[in-house]
């Protein structure tokens, strides 16, 4: 379709009304010698409008004799026409000649300079090197040496890594890496806290001390591992001439620590999950048509795709490309890219064994969710809610059971009530 419109503008075509009380007749005839017609309409009833090639016009005037009708041009549509209009005006030509002329000479200089990628080293410092390395608005592109600009960037800014210059059109993109900087450790004193409630499964201090054992049954905000080491007692030395009158502990302060470790714990979460027996809605059929419009100032004009859309009930998706600004000036086009998706109504029966598995793929979806990364569930169980009187659906509840780290850091100040955890309950069977 496209290509037919391209070739037709090129050649150039007509608008034609042909009047008379044989219109049918002259568009029979003239489809009979081969004339090719098209976009063919009746505005009244002797008179027909019809688009037809501009060699063809001659023979239609044999026609139109022969069938006693009469037609006149209406729309004059492709390049001879314009090549008329101009050679008439050619100093419309010889501006326009020259305004391409100048695009072209405006389009081989640097306008705009970005910089993206940077944090912490300033723009203004990363365009002060640029220009030092021949880098400015207004120098021609043919004088832009980009590697040499990547090399000053890089021997001047230490705290870039990586950076690389590139020009699309009049703008020129300056992309850079900054070195990470590796953060230090927290030392502070912390605990290791719980985020959620559980059954301990496995404790690993890589440093504090442990505060739950493996069986306890916490809950969220309940430390697990202590950044307060509590203190060992020593025994005091005899002292000679003495005698001995029993081990006298010696008390010491505690140690405070960044509390570090690994603390995994049985987790139990459920879901719900639903599924209808008799299922009505719409859906995709699969069958999909795409338009391509070129819109000017209100007026559309249909590049590729089918003018009248083949379906009766469809979604459409449109997305709208605008050409980028140049300065201050904007192009009044855009291009309109329209997807039409078919869709049709069903209506799906099911079986209890179907919606059951259904329902229960759900509630495990449900307590996927809640899941957090690196979790691993080590039992599930589904059951089915039953009321006593009967629905149209059917209703599933999952219980699923997860071996996860529910460990989170906790800073505290040495010296205040740091030991205000939450009481252990008892440990489940």
């Amino acid at each position: 379709m496209f290509l037919f419109r391209l070739m037709n503008f090129i050649i150039g075509y007509i608008t034609i009304t042909i009047r008379g009380e044989a219109s049918e007749k002259f568009i029979n005839m003239a489809a009979a010698r081969g004339i090719f017609l098209w976009d063919i309409a009746r505005p009244g009833e002797q008179t027909m409008r019809a688009n037809v090639r501009l060699n063809a016009v001659r023979p239609l005037r044999h026609i139109a004799r022969r069938t006693r009708c009469r037609f006149h041009i209406t729309r004059r549509v492709g390049l001879p026409f314009l090549w008329m209009r101009l050679a008439r005006r050619k100093a419309l030509a010889f501006g326009a000649v020259l305004f391409v002329l100048g695009l072209y000479l405006l389009s081989s200089f640097v306008w705009t300079i970005e910089v993206t990628g940077n944090s912490r080293v300033p723009t203004k410092e990363i365009l002060s090197v640029a220009s030092a390395a021949g880098l400015n608005r207004g120098v021609p592109k043919w004088r832009l040496d980009c590697p040499a600009v990547e090399r000053a960037l890089k021997a001047n800014l230490p705290a870039i890594s990586w950076t690389g210059v590139y020009v699309r059109g009049t703008r020129v993109t300056i992309e850079v890496v900054e070195k990470t900087i590796p953060e230090e450790k927290n030392q502070s004193p912390a605990h290791i806290v719980a985020i959620k409630a559980g059954v301990i499964k496995e404790v690993l201090v890589f440093s504090g001390h442990a505060a739950v054992k493996e069986g306890d049954t916490v809950v969220p905000g309940q430390i697990l591992i202590s950044g307060i080491i509590p203190p060992l007692q020593e025994q005091k030395p005899e002292q000679p001439g003495t005698e001995t009158q029993g081990e006298r502990p010696v008390p010491r302060q505690p140690t405070y620590v960044h509390a570090a470790g690994i603390v995994r714990a049985r987790v139990w979460y459920e879901g719900y999950g639903e599924a209808l027996l008799v299922e009505t809605g719409k859906r995709f059929t699969g069958r999909q048509v795409t338009r391509v419009c070129m819109k000017i100032k209100g007026r559309e004009i249909i590049l590729a795709g089918p003018q009248k859309i083949p379906f009766l009930h469809y979604q459409t998706e449109t997305s709208v490309k605008k050409p980028p600004p140049w300065r201050n000036l904007r192009l009044p086009v855009e291009i309109v890219i329209s997807k039409y998706r078919e869709v049709e109504n069903y209506r799906l029966v099911r079986n209890r064994a179907e919606a059951r598995r259904l329902a229960g793929e759900g509630a495990l979806h449900a307590v996927q969710k809640q899941l957090p990364h690196g979790a691993r569930i080590v039992h599930k169980q589904l059951d089915e809610l039953v009321v006593k009187e009967p629905e149209s659906l059917v209703r599933v509840k999952a219980f699923v059971e997860s071996l996860e780290e529910i460990g989170t850091e906790q800073p505290f100040t040495p010296g205040e009530e740091s030991q205000n955890q939450a009481p252990a309950l008892p440990s489940q069977p």
